[in-house]
């Protein structure tokens, strides 16, 4: 059987290029609306990070998430990125986990 490619994507912040389902997806999208896409199919403009609170505090101190969006992003903006975050973070690395079981 024919092995499939993966899909690779880099990260913003520590530019590590991983494959997809393994990073989280920022987008933001034509309403203008930033936020975080679990899924990877909302439509809109997005930015990858890894799966890590540190990932996502480097792409705030380097303003990495602002050059991927194309728009400033705010610090309230980034607040709420952040409790998103950590609340998905878990919840992430638990998908992660049992799609490997899987394989």
């Amino acid at each position: 059987m024919k092995t499939r490619k993966v899909p690779l994507r880099k990260c913003v912040a520590c530019q590590q290029m991983m494959p997809k389902k393994e990073l989280i997806r920022v987008v933001k999208t034509p309403e203008g609306e930033i936020m975080i896409d679990l899924t990877g199919k909302k439509s809109g403009r997005g930015a990858y990070l890894c799966g890590s609170v540190a990932c996502f505090k480097l792409a705030h101190k380097n303003r990495s998430l602002d050059r991927a969006l194309k728009s400033p992003v705010h610090s309230d903006i980034y607040e709420q990125l952040a409790k998103d975050f950590v609340a998905v973070e878990e919840e992430f690395i638990n998908s992660r986990n049992g799609s490997e079981d899987d394989e």
